[in-house]
């Protein structure tokens, strides 16, 4: 599978707990970290959740 490089750019201080669970699940942790995943239906799935939160390119 391909892989992914998911990072956040922007702040999770006003998300609703919702979405900081699924920043946690993806392992972002604070801003500007990076984390590199396999592009499963999942991974997509919690990425279109916080879309608003994160950058994605693909590897």
């Amino acid at each position: 599978m391909a892989k992914i490089k998911i990072t956040q750019i922007k702040s999770r201080i006003n998300a609703p707990k919702v979405q900081k669970l699924t920043l946690d699940a993806l392992g972002l942790k604070k801003m500007h970290h990076s984390v590199i995943k396999e592009d499963t239906p999942s991974v997509m799935g919690m990425v279109t959740r916080v879309h608003h939160l994160v950058e994605v390119t693909k590897l």
